[in-house]
């Protein structure tokens, strides 16, 4: 099978960008080199492709209730302009998929959500809306395959985005300058007589906003990028920075930290979860795991002493007998040591506990630590 390809591979080859496969994509896993991407986002700023990002369109006058009773997260709280991390569970609790909402005016949401989930999004995004009482008052649209998107992440960034996004938006949140967006907020500006969506989130536990546009629009918009970008040291970044800049933060990655099999209440992902806002899909399962307690639950741990640096799948051991895996594990470019995040019983969770991880046939001795590793300035 072939390999789907964003509208900036060309420009990815060009720059030299290492591709790989990447959950049927043909992406970037760096350029320079991991290190290096991963510090330059940490002192200046650097640009990702996230085309491949799905993105769903859900509006009409039933469009928030619709959502409420299908996400973990109150969508209610939302105002035009504001936009929130959630998850879509089963009715056991499983992760189907966590993904961001932004409410862009009312009745009317746009949806991010991950490249390898889209199909499945979709799909279980149709069944939930066929079974919902006010589905006259929904309309939805899938529109993954004309969209794109990049990511510009760095403490930098701040500093540039009004040259790359200049003027004021037309839509969203009612800011002077694109530089005026605060956390989580969302607007759009027409540039050249298309809509352009500008959201300051961020995903690498630095300062970031995130830019999505017609698909048409994407390869301009990331070459200017570079170009207004570079008197601040902007470099492009791919997969490989993109992984460890995350897993320093701990945020969780869909295949990693959550799954079908793993629920948010697991994943230490509590705060998402708005039981107070009545029924939703899963929140029987997720309520008796948080009253009851989980059967597993994610922690960070850091290597203690000289090792490879741990991987995804790597049993972890406790007093000599195992007891979890490790779903994300590298060397931290910050902190020069060995860090991961794996499930494990809830009596191990504890800062300070020691756990064995075992990597390439010998067990080596790690630390259970607060969450997160890192911390921005």
């Amino acid at each position: 099978m072939s390999l789907l390809r964003t509208p900036l591979f060309e420009s990815h080859q060009k720059l030299g960008g290492k591709l790989i496969e990447f959950g049927g994509w043909e992406m970037p896993v760096q350029y320079t080199s991991i290190v290096d991407e991963h510090q330059t986002v940490r002192t200046a700023a650097g640009v990702f492709d996230i085309c491949h990002m799905g993105e769903v369109w859900v509006e009409g006058p039933e469009a928030a209730a619709f959502l409420n009773v299908t996400f973990t997260n109150n969508v209610t709280k939302l105002a035009p302009g504001l936009g929130q991390y959630s998850q879509m569970c089963t009715e056991a609790g499983g992760t189907v998929d966590d993904l961001y909402v932004y409410q862009t005016a009312p009745q009317r949401y746009l949806l991010i959500i991950n490249a390898s989930r889209i199909a499945d999004d979709w799909a279980w995004l149709q069944a939930r809306l066929e079974a919902f009482a006010g589905k006259a008052g929904v309309s939805m649209r899938n529109v993954s395959d004309t969209t794109g998107a990049i990511a510009i992440q760095g403490p930098a960034v701040a500093g540039f985005i009004d040259t790359l996004i200049p003027g004021a938006p037309v839509d969203g949140t009612p800011v002077a300058t694109a530089s005026g967006l605060k956390k989580n907020q969302i607007a759009c500006w027409r540039i050249d007589d298309a809509d352009v969506w500008v959201a300051r989130t961020g995903y690498t536990g630095e300062d970031g906003f995130e830019i999505v546009a017609d698909a048409s629009r994407i390869l301009a918009l990331w070459e200017r990028t570079l170009q207004v970008g570079a008197a601040a040291g902007i470099k492009p970044c791919g997969l490989g920075a993109r992984d460890t800049l995350r897993t320093e933060v701990c945020f969780p990655l869909y295949g990693h930290e959550l799954d079908l099999q793993t629920s948010p209440i697991e994943a230490g992902l509590g705060f998402f979860v708005a039981f107070d806002k009545g029924e939703f899909v899963g929140r029987t399962a997720l309520l008796a795991q948080k009253e009851q307690g989980a059967a597993k639950r994610l922690v960070a741990f850091r290597m203690a002493g000289k090792s490879a640096p741990p991987r995804p799948g790597y049993a972890i051991h406790h007093e000599g007998k195992p007891v979890g895996t490790v779903v994300s594990g590298t060397q931290s470019p910050t902190l020069n040591a060995g860090i991961g995040l794996g499930y494990v019983p809830p009596g191990l969770i504890a800062p300070g506990n020691r756990l064995d991880i075992e990597i390439r046939g010998r067990l080596c001795e790690a630390e259970v630590v607060k969450k997160p590793f890192h911390r921005k300035a």
